[in-house]
């Protein structure tokens, strides 16, 4: 059975008025449609569409645009470097420290096992005695329980809440920093997200004995601000399900993994895992900043007819004069040559560096 349509529209005319519903009649109307008013019925639904957009819908401010504050250069009071390092051997490797180190504008902290028996010579960072670790255990056959004191170097030197820190920068009493292009290397990255930077090592068999995606400690490596902080947290926690590793970095490493940071890799970090000569490692070196370099009493001279403190003395002379500035391979000349450089107020300097030919290279700085 069949209901007879109303021939009376559904929608009073009086609703002209209101444009919507005066559409929405004349299109009640076409409910049988033709072919030739398909098109007028499609421009009925777009205007109607427009309406309810126009008369009906909530208005709702469009979002002011925020522009965040522009940052300031990440410089060298931005870093905050701990050294690693005990009563024993504090005194004995002052003079590494020395080379880079300087009270004005580098921020340090040595971070030792006991007390000195001396005072701190000048020109040194100031020194604090880390916490009792004896809690911790440690399981790993013929190591060193100090691995766990290292470790906890890191929550030690985030927890002073230093101000205006930007980075922390880890590494041992025998580690060699070039502060200024460590400066430019972490400026490439930001502090405030999750940042765990450094290299792992030269040799094959330390990678595979370890890991190819750990930064070694020795090398140094540095941890953005905000990293620092989570890091701090859980430090202790994390340490206690890793008493059978060996090291402080493979324990600082696993917690990262937990937390689910990997390593970015800065070739410029040197662990230095190779004895003797290094001029080879120097002059297959990449072409970015040179960082650090470790294990200082394990390797020879940089420079001929030197001691190791001399020969890394003069290296730094040339750091000074920023010549070392963009690559550590612009040091090393295949063949012996004489390279002129000159600098605003600079005395006349010479440093004699290693060539494979001929061992010697002279580099003059003379004023101009």
């Amino acid at each position: 059975m069949f209901f007879k349509r109303s021939k009376k529209p559904l929608i009073n005319s009086s609703s002209t008025s209101n444009p919507l519903l005066f559409y929405l009649n004349k299109m009640l109307k076409f409910i049988k449609l033709s072919p030739s008013r398909i098109k007028d019925l499609l421009l009925i639904v777009s205007l109607s569409i427009s309406l309810f957009l126009v008369f009906l819908h909530p208005q709702t401010p469009l979002p002011l645009a925020v522009t965040a504050p522009s940052r300031s250069p990440t410089r060298r009071h931005h870093l905050l470097f701990s050294i690693a390092s005990s009563a024993g051997s504090f005194p004995r490797r002052s003079s590494y420290i020395r080379l880079w180190y300087t009270p004005r504008d580098t921020r340090a902290i040595a971070f030792l096992d006991q007390r000195l028996s001396s005072s701190v010579g000048p020109n040194l960072p100031p020194v604090v005695v880390s916490g009792d670790t004896r809690s911790f255990p440690y399981t790993f056959k013929s190591g060193l329980r100090s691995a766990i004191r290292v470790a906890r170097v890191v929550k030690e030197a985030v927890d002073r809440n230093e101000k205006g820190i930007r980075w922390f920068v880890f590494g041992d009493d025998d580690t060699v920093f070039v502060v200024d292009n460590l400066v430019k290397v972490l400026s490439k990255y930001d502090h405030d997200k999750l940042y765990y930077v450094g290299s792992n090592s030269e040799s094959y068999e330390q990678n595979l004995k370890y890991s190819f995606d750990m930064a070694f400690g020795g090398g140094g490596f540095a941890i953005s601000y905000s990293l620092g902080k989570v890091l701090a947290r859980v430090l202790d926690s994390c340490l206690m399900r890793y008493a059978h590793l060996y090291g402080s970095d493979s324990r600082i490493w696993s917690c990262l993994v937990e937390l689910g940071v990997g390593l970015t890799h800065e070739p410029g970090f040197h662990q230095v895992d190779v004895r003797g000569s290094i001029f080879g490692m120097l002059t297959a070196h990449p072409l970015s900043p040179l960082v650090s370099l470790h294990h200082l009493d394990a390797m020879d001279p940089i420079f001929p007819n030197m001691d190791r403190t001399r020969a890394l003395e003069h290296l730094f002379k040339a750091v000074k004069f920023r010549f070392m500035r963009a690559t550590n391979s612009s040091l090393i000349s295949f063949q012996c040559r004489k390279l002129f450089l000159r600098g605003r107020e600079v005395q006349e300097l010479r440093i004699t560096l290693c060539s494979i030919q001929e061992n010697i290279l002279e580099i003059h700085v003379k004023d101009h």
